[in-house]
């Protein structure tokens, strides 16, 4: 059995060696892309989705246990089908040159930036939103003319086989493939010599991915993640606030990169805010066991990393708040969670959840509420209630993320004229739209002479006039 395993690992490591060197061979061949194959590279992605959604959304449920479908068409199929929809109306201004100024003292002349195809795109993808990070990418990677690799995580096996099969049936292997396979295969995967790499997933394996593609020069992006910290202002409303951050948090059970991680609230207030909280969480899930709505943990081992960690909370002097019934562990599930006075040790204030517990922590002042976000690394999003302008600005102002939803949590990653992406720990780079499309695409620089070069005229060999010119020219303001 081991050794079909082992023949079987390097069998998969051949293929994706093998449909890399096709796909990099056909991007060096012949001229970049046109605007017509572009659109119909993206409507064969759109047919991807389109038409498939009920069979997208039982792979994936299958895979967590259970899984909403509502929660995959919201928040996996619609975001992916407007991420087509918005590429292919903007694709042509996009793909225009841009005309750039030339300084006179280059003139007569004139300069553009072509946007061109990078070539062969490596998109490394995780298990939570397993559609929706899979296909975003793709579709900034296909806009931008170039050809495609997409890794799924070995946590989703029927989504990942599914959308391998659903690939293969509307694009050749030299344009668009998906590669299949555990954790030896993505190592594999990642290691190879690709125009750009993509990851989205933790910073623990983003860093291996870092350092797997800098063998090769390969530049990335890396979408991670964080604690992703809510601040509600004094004077905010408590249950206002507290109906959007449950959404934010509680939605796919937690497992959401921006979900947020922890919210500071001012002192004395917090058992407050936790009983709206729990409130809304009443509303919205008024059994967990049996609930379809209410999606299971992805595996054993991340419910039983909750499990004793809030174990370790409680006995640590936590006050737990939790809304879950019978029957819901036996399902794959923790119901919401709220942690008051979690020990600053504790697994919830030192790493990211990835789950449906949520701390809540008091602060004296808006400033110290925002040193101790900055503080800490940098986070992939960053949440801020308040009806002050002012109190506003004070927090983007101190306390640096990825990106922002003020008033709310989640809609700004919806958002196709706005850039995705972490700073710092939380990732480097981002896409999305425009954003995507040019970090796919090498900013190529033209410059065309005029009827004369004035530098030629001037020499070598350099004269009286070079020399003047270079001390007039050195001292302009």
């Amino acid at each position: 059995m081991a050794d079909q395993s082992a023949a079987r690992l390097v069998a998969d490591e051949d293929e994706a060696r093998r449909i890399f060197d096709l796909q990099h061979q056909a991007s060096r061949r012949g001229p970049a892309a046109d605007l017509k194959l572009r659109l119909d590279r993206l409507d064969r992605l759109r047919s991807v989705v389109a038409g498939n959604e009920a069979a997208l959304a039982e792979a994936i449920s299958k895979d967590f246990g259970v899984r909403s479908r509502t929660e995959t068409e919201l928040l996996e199929i619609v975001p992916t089908l407007n991420a087509i929809r918005h590429a292919r109306k903007h694709l042509a201004g996009w793909m225009r040159p841009e005309k750039r100024w030339v300084d006179p003292l280059f003139q007569p002349a004139s300069a553009r930036v072509r946007h061109e195809p990078l070539g062969v795109i490596g998109i490394i993808s995780p298990w939570n939103y397993p559609l929706q990070l899979a296909l975003s990418p793709l579709v900034d990677a296909l806009a931008a003319g170039n050809r495609a690799m997409v890794k799924p995580s070995e946590l989703t096996p029927a989504f990942s086989e599914l959308l391998r099969r659903l690939v293969a049936e509307r694009f050749d292997e030299a344009e668009v493939a998906v590669i299949t396979g555990g954790v030896e295969v993505g190592q594999a995967f990642a290691s190879l010599p690709f125009d750009h790499l993509l990851f989205t997933g933790s910073t623990a394996v983003g860093r291996k991915v870092y350092q797997a593609a800098a063998a090769n020069l390969v530049p990335v992006t890396l979408e991670l993640g964080g604690k992703s910290p809510t601040i509600v202002c004094p004077g905010y409303d408590l249950a206002k606030a507290a109906r959007s951050i449950a959404f934010g948090k509680f939605v796919n059970a937690g497992q959401t990169c921006i979900a947020p991680d922890y919210v500071l609230v001012p002192e004395g207030k917090e058992r407050a805010f936790a009983d709206s909280v729990m409130a809304q969480v009443r509303r919205s899930y008024p059994a967990i066991a049996g609930n379809d709505d209410y999606s299971g943990l992805i595996s054993e081992r991340h419910r039983r990393r909750l499990e004793d960690a809030i174990d370790a909370a409680r006995a640590g002097g936590a006050t737990v708040l939790s809304h879950e019934d019978e029957g819901a562990r036996a399902e794959g599930k923790i119901g919401p969670t709220i942690l008051l006075g979690a020990p600053d040790s504790s697994l919830f204030l030192t790493e990211e959840i990835f789950g449906p517990v949520l701390p809540i922590l008091p602060y004296r002042s808006l400033d110290e509420a925002i040193e101790f976000v900055a503080a800490g690394e940098r986070p992939l999003a960053l949440y801020c209630f308040s009806n002050s302008r002012r109190e506003r600005e004070r927090v983007l102002d101190g306390a640096i993320s990825g990106g922002v939803t003020l008033n709310g949590t989640l809609m700004h990653v919806a958002q196709e004229n706005l850039p995705f992406g972490g700073v710092g720990a939380s990732g480097i780079g981002a896409y999305h739209g425009h954003e995507g499309f040019k970090r796919f695409s090498h900013a190529r620089a033209v410059h065309k002479i005029g009827f004369i070069n004035v530098f030629e005229r001037l020499g070598p060999p350099w004269g009286k006039v070079a020399r003047s010119l270079g001390k007039r020219l050195s001292a302009r303001r």
